[in-house]
């Protein structure tokens, strides 16, 4: 996969980190120069990713409510 290719797929992105990172254990956690290129690409690829959907409050900044009664009046 290319640059281009990635760039609009963050699944993809996603499922070749953990590809890489699979691989840098079984290597004893060093990366070849190709892997390690690859790998500063896809983090590059990722933290473009959700610095978009930050920018565009597409996540959800604020308290925990896990484990609070829902209260269906103020829904």
């Amino acid at each position: 996969m290319y640059y281009d290719d990635l760039q609009g797929n963050p699944k993809a992105v996603l499922e070749e980190l953990k590809q890489l990172r699979k691989e840098w254990r079984r290597q004893d956690f060093k990366y070849t120069r190709d892997q390690q290129q690859r790998y500063d690409l896809l983090t590059e690829l990722r933290r473009s990713h959700v610095k978009y959907y930050y920018e565009n409050d597409m996540v959800w900044v604020g308290p925990s409510n896990a484990g609070k009664p829902f209260d269906e009046a103020t829904a």
